[in-house]
């Protein structure tokens, strides 16, 4: 929101929240409609490709969405080294709404003008006036609307609301009040509709026209710098008609400079170009991945959560456990991506986060929680898992958390056949079990005589058994096997009970609540020189108090 909101800043649309599509549904209803009724020859085909048009981009806004997450997480070439707050990612979440708007005044102008109706694929003459028509007018007005718009009047009702984003992400492009973008609209009316009434017009020179919004739009607001130094070697004068996104970062951080649009040349003719825009450009060429100090190790678990990344849709990813219907119908994408990553996946980078003076990152490995029960999927996983331990001992880490489901004894005895491999590794590999056992015994109230265990009897579960049995408190199981493992494992025999009902008040699930990510948090900061893998655990009450003493809260353990 801007900072004192002016006339026509919301969407007309927003009371609608997520049924503002159906806006569109009159003019798709009437495309379908003359689709089944008329013939071939009298269907008009621009109207037909709308839709179409609308959905393919939003598909490339999100690649980009995506792209730009993905790489500012691994850090090489980054421009600003803001993070993305939270209320960032909720201003941003109407992105769309243009796309709407477009659709809108896509069916109007066809509906209106013949001119605008069954369009031929393409037309030099109308892709030449709208490469020229937007180089000049639409260039030198946009460069002059930008500025007016930095006036005090105006950016403290409208343009603020786009500036509140320091770290740019692509999206960031469009996040605008409702009255900005009509007058970009008209802006980027200029080339589009004097093709249309000239009748140079063609499917080339609409959709493409947009289309190149779009591309230089979600390119010039990545946080990253990517167009290559060679570029402006080969042809030197290109730096006058083509931006890079450390070219519009400085704007987003300077704020009185580099106001132009896709082709720097109003800047350097007005005198307000930033005169650190090649030093930026070249710094951020130069930039290196970042050294994490801690990478927590997850992974995939069903099918669909590929679209709870954070590199996919906000929305979605902000609510994991909320299954979305229109989901089912995505999914030939779930197929593609799942067989992708079964074939050809590599440990990626989810995210990053910085705390006091560490780093820290969170990859994911590209398998799911069925292939995790499988026995002859444990060798690709665990080769997965090692590379991963030795690409971060590569990158300078000095903690790596397990995160991962079922990666228990069977699957590699908690991580100690990775220490038994490279025995002379300095990253010191941590599995949370001390952590989770510490959460798990401090969420028991206070009284308690009697917790009912119940599940596979692991690392975990031992450590707790025998923790509670320390302290007083029977241990009862249901099964007969469970009872004799725990009596031999632990040396309080006396308070294990066999029992046959399940009235107990306080029971342990089947998983004890793991907090791996904490773990690795915490070893880092305690400078914990040890690992806590296979057998070994770090002193409950130890790692419980240093927890509490960093800040974490036992909500924060629940993964």
């Amino acid at each position: 929101m801007a900072t004192t909101p002016g006339f026509l800043t919301d969407w007309p649309w927003k009371h609608l929240g997520s049924f503002k599509y159906v806006i569109l549904a009159p003019w798709i209803a009437h495309s379908v409609y003359c689709l089944a009724t008329k013939e071939q020859h009298e269907t008009d085909s621009t109207n037909l490709l709308i839709l179409p048009f609308l959905l393919s981009r939003m598909l490339h806004n999100q690649l980009w969405i995506s792209f730009s997450r993905y790489r500012t997480a691994k850090g090489n070439n980054r421009i600003v080294d803001k993070g993305i707050e939270f209320d960032q990612v909720d201003r941003e979440s109407n992105w769309d709404d243009q796309i709407i708007l477009n659709g809108i005044l896509l069916y109007v102008f066809n509906t209106m003008s013949s001119a605008a109706s069954n369009l031929p694929l393409w037309r030099s003459d109308g892709v030449i006036m709208s490469i020229f028509l937007h180089a000049g007018p639409v260039e030198f007005l946009y460069y002059w609307l930008h500025r007016s718009l930095h006036h005090h009047y105006l950016y403290s009702r409208y343009h603020s609301h786009h500036h509140s984003s320091i770290a740019t992400e692509p999206i960031t492009s469009v996040i605008h009040p409702f009255a900005e973008h009509i007058a970009y609209f008209l802006l980027f009316g200029i080339p589009t509709l004097s093709t249309v009434f000239t009748g140079a017009a063609s499917l080339a020179s609409l959709f493409g026209y947009i289309t190149y919004i779009d591309l230089m739009n979600n390119m010039g607001h990545c946080n990253f710098e990517f167009i290559p130094k060679w570029i402006f070697s080969i042809f030197p004068p290109l730096k006058y008609f083509m931006y890079t996104p450390s070219f519009h970062s400085l704007h987003h951080t300077q704020f009185r400079t580099n106001y132009s649009l896709f082709m720097p040349i109003y800047d350097y003719i007005y005198g307000t170009l930033d005169k650190s825009t090649d030093s930026i450009y070249e710094k951020s060429l130069k930039r290196q991945e970042d050294s994490p100090d801690v990478v927590h190790l997850t992974h995939l678990t069903t099918p669909e959560s590929i679209y709870h990344l954070r590199l996919g849709f906000s929305s979605l990813a902000s609510m994991p456990q909320n299954k979305k219907w229109y989901i089912w119908f995505m999914w030939p994408l779930t197929l593609w991506t799942m067989i992708t990553n079964c074939i050809y996946g590599r440990t990626f980078i989810l995210e990053r986060n910085n705390l006091e003076k560490f780093q820290f990152q969170s990859w994911s490995i590209p398998r799911y929680n069925l292939q995790y029960l499988l026995n002859w999927q444990s060798q690709a996983i665990n080769n997965l898992i090692e590379d991963a331990i030795l690409q971060a001992e590569e990158k300078g880490a000095k903690v790596l958390s397990l995160g991962l489901l079922n990666q228990g004894e069977e699957l590699n005895r908690n991580g100690e056949i990775y220490i038994e491999r490279h025995p002379k590794i300095k990253i010191k590999v941590v599995d949370g079990s001390s952590l989770a056992v510490a959460v798990a015994l401090n969420s028991i109230p206070k009284g308690t005589t009697q917790v009912f265990l119940r599940g596979n009897l692991t690392k975990i579960a031992f450590s707790i058994a025998s923790s509670l049995c320390q302290r007083g408190i029977q241990v009862a199981t249901l099964y007969e096997s469970d009872y004799e493992k725990l009596k031999l494992a632990t040396s309080c025999q006396g308070n294990f009970v066999l029992s046959k009902t399940f009235d107990q008040k306080n029971w342990l699930p089947r998983r004890a609540m793991s907090a791996p990510r904490v773990a690795g948090i915490v070893h880092a900061l305690e400078g914990w020189d040890v690992h806590e893998c296979g057998d070994n655990m770090i002193d409950i009450d130890k790692i419980w108090e240093a927890s509490l003493k960093h800040g974490f809260k036992p909500l924060a353990f629940a993964e």
